[in-house]
């Protein structure tokens, strides 16, 4: 891969966007190297966990414009109808947890990306923006869905239309990421956040998921439906039965993802 780094190590695969010079901004052959490593997290049963996160001062600037200008480069809808949609959709219905690690500067879709993650934390010294009204479009990327869930309907009207900043600090405070971190020590803590969740219930977690990305459409009863069918299917896992019984002898339980 050329744009990204791709490893898999202590059940965690881990996606580094890897174009610093420019931000880690996105262009087509870029998406469709996340896209393939999201397939190869979604098929490979040593995966457990996935960690996402970016190389140099940003974490993603978003579209690179420099592939929007070119005469002979591909529309807008099909930037976002090929590499966009399928990249946030496959992170919503990987039956896997994802961590985003923003390591800097998330803009643009590279913000909503964020977003679209499991458990999304930040460095101290990261900043978030949704960018677009700058030029004249809309957020996409899904964060028209996810933004206004997160941190209410005034704040991402407000966030998406005044393109404002926004630091990893209030990002936090307003409930848009789970956590910040020292940057001394964002490497570490982040990673070892994706490290315990690959160690942990893998098909409970993705049960958990599931149920999640039904909640908003569904009335309390249907979700109450949902809550009953996924437990019934938890309660036939490997780790189910193993967390019982390391309950019951009082040990750590060892986990299989099963």
């Amino acid at each position: 891969m050329d744009y990204i780094l791709f490893s898999i190590e202590n059940n965690v695969a881990r996606i580094t966007f890897n174009r610093p010079e420019v931000y880690n901004s996105m262009h087509q052959a870029m998406r469709q190297e996340i896209l393939d490593a999201l397939d190869v997290c979604a098929q490979d049963p040593q995966v457990r966990a996935v960690y996402l996160t970016g190389t140099g001062k940003a974490f993603c600037a978003g579209e690179d414009l420099q592939e929007i200008v070119d005469p002979n480069g591909p529309s807008l809808t099909t930037i976002i109808s090929t590499g966009y949609n399928p990249m946030v959709l496959k992170i919503r219905n990987l039956e896997k947890p994802v961590v985003c690690a923003v390591n800097g500067v998330a803009a643009g879709a590279g913000a909503n990306i964020a977003l679209a993650c499991d458990i999304t934390v930040a460095t101290a010294s990261a900043s978030f923006t949704q960018a677009f009204s700058k030029i004249g479009l809309i957020p996409d990327s899904g964060g028209t869905w996810t933004l206004p869930r997160l941190v209410g309907l005034q704040r991402a009207a407000a966030l998406m239309m005044l393109s404002d900043k926004i630091s990893a600090t209030d990002a936090a405070a307003m409930g848009m990421i789970w956590k910040v971190y020292p940057d001394e020590s964002f490497a570490a803590d982040s990673l070892k956040l994706a490290e315990t969740l690959a160690q942990m219930p893998t098909r409970g977690l993705a049960l958990t998921k599931m149920a999640l990305n039904q909640a908003f459409s569904n009335d309390f009863a249907a979700q109450l439906a949902v809550e009953d069918a996924y437990q019934s299917a938890a309660g036939q896992t490997h780790d189910y039965q193993e967390g019982v019984a390391a309950f019951l002898e009082k040990r750590k339980p060892v986990f299989k993802g099963e």
